[in-house]
């Protein structure tokens, strides 16, 4: 499974952007999509998920982000997008998504986890 983001680019303070994830290979099922992001020096953190389930999805979100950022996918495209509005300094990082979930291996299955290959999302004062 491969992964293919999109979206970033430099934006002023208050600004949005929209990032895309799209994930293509011999998918069975998908179990999380997310995003997640690492600014210089700092260690990868986690941004937003969205976890598939019996009862529905589940939507989770990091404190820092909640209320300016949202997360949503198409399931049918194998497609994560995070909607980010009221960009702040401190959003500046790459941006990686994740997914796992499984994948058909000739007459088998079994799981997989993929990240993509990171997007730069810069914003300036």
């Amino acid at each position: 499974v491969q992964l293919q983001a999109s979206g970033g680019g430099l934006v002023q303070t208050g600004g949005s952007l929209r990032l895309s994830c799209a994930a293509s290979g011999d998918i069975v099922s998908i179990n999380v999509m997310g995003w997640f992001r690492q600014a210089p020096g700092k260690p990868r953190d986690f941004v937003a998920t969205i976890t598939s389930g019996d009862s529905g999805e589940i939507i989770n979100y990091a404190d820092s982000v909640k209320g300016r950022f949202t997360i949503s996918g198409d399931n049918a495209k194998n497609t994560v997008f995070l909607q980010m509005d009221s960009l702040k300094t401190e959003d500046t990082a790459v941006y990686y998504c994740y997914v796992d979930g499984r994948q058909r291996d000739f007459w088998n299955t079994h799981t997989f986890n993929a990240w993509g290959q990171g997007t730069q999302v810069t914003v300036s004062s």
